[in-house]
């Protein structure tokens, strides 16, 4: 099965914290960006993938593409177009979830997308599958339209389709609330993968806002079932929720994943660190996990391993996507609980 990835590359710059990276006059970049980091996670476990974003016609994005070939994905997709390449500043040891997380996106190739410029029953000939995340609707309307547009055009030609619901609350700055963008997009999907915190933001699901207090691992399981059938509920076509979940504290990282079909979950082994090397691009490993299992027709509770132990396995690895092997993620397995 050929599977399509669809969103925004972006430079991640990485400087070291406290002032340092003047000092050392040194900012590391990484080619990252949601949807790349799942076709690159696909592509290391031999998956056939495509890649689609708009870059500019100039030498940084011939480097770009040379990187991206060089995984073995198909970046033919790619839309050249527009004048810069969108960015992000992300501070080392940091996830994206904190408030020192700078967004470099206005005027991207990119963000002056719009419907009309694809020709998506062209581009997506030869696909099964179109994945696609949040990230990218919450630039602006005209992308948010574009997704739409995509969608349509991969529901006619019955691809299966995937969203990850990542939520960045400072990204969703043009006017629209999540709630009024992404119901009409997640009714396309297949497969809708978050946390049961993201889906009350981005799509209105029901939250219990006091689920931390005397929380166990049973009550939040017995949440993402609640918010799983919610979401199945609404839309029609959906037929998986999955729902990862990681904490933080003093003592380490513990990290544990639900997949939901209308009847049942199942439940992934949880693993614990008390070290992290590099928290990005953890929940797109996670997207990957679940993708590369279902193709390949594993069982539920082999797919929600899988992708839970890729994920977990991503956080010892620096850069924005993993260079997990197969064989690795299944190592992984065995030190879950």
């Amino acid at each position: 099965m050929k599977i399509f990835c669809f969103g925004e590359l972006l430079l991640r710059i990485s400087p070291a914290a406290n002032g340092e990276w003047i000092k050392q006059a040194s900012l590391p970049v990484f080619v990252g960006g949601a949807e790349l980091n799942v076709a690159t996670a696909l592509a290391s476990w031999n998956q056939e993938v495509g890649y689609m974003t708009a870059l500019p016609d100039n030498t940084l994005t011939t480097d770009i593409k040379n990187h991206i070939q060089s995984k073995k994905i198909d970046t033919s997709p790619i839309h050249i177009s527009g004048n810069r390449i969108g960015t992000y500043y992300l501070t080392q040891g940091a996830d994206l979830k904190s408030v020192g997380v700078i967004y470099d996106r206005a005027y991207s190739s990119f963000s002056e997308l719009k419907p009309g410029i694809i020709n998506w029953e062209e581009v997506l000939k030869g696909y099964q599958w179109f994945h696609f995340s949040a990230i990218s609707p919450a630039l602006n309307q005209q992308v948010a339209d574009l997704c739409e547009e995509a969608l349509i055009a991969a529901s006619k030609l019955g691809l299966k389709i995937s969203v990850d619901l990542n939520y960045r609350s400072r990204l969703w700055k043009y006017g629209k609330a999540p709630v009024e963008i992404m119901p009409k997009l997640a009714a396309y999907c297949d497969l809708i993968m978050g946390n049961i915190w993201s889906a009350a933001e981005l799509l209105g699901t029901s939250i219990d806002a006091d689920i931390h207090q005397n929380a166990s691992k049973e009550k939040y399981l017995a949440h993402a079932t609640k918010t799983s059938v919610e979401i199945m509920s609404k839309f029609a076509n959906c037929e998986l929720v999955a729902n990862t979940f990681r904490f933080d504290d003093a003592e380490g990282l513990k990290y544990y994943a639900s997949l939901n079909n209308k009847n049942e979950q199942w439940v992934s082994k949880q693993f614990f660190t008390i070290s992290v090397v590099d928290k990005i691009g953890s929940g797109d490993c996670f997207m990957g996990g679940l993708i590369y299992s279902l193709v390949n027709k594993q069982s539920h509770q082999d797919t929600i391993n899988f992708a839970a132990a890729a994920a977990f396995g991503k956080l010892q690895e620096k850069g924005d996507a993993t260079a997990q092997t197969v064989a690795a993620v299944l190592e992984n397995l065995k030190h879950g609980e």
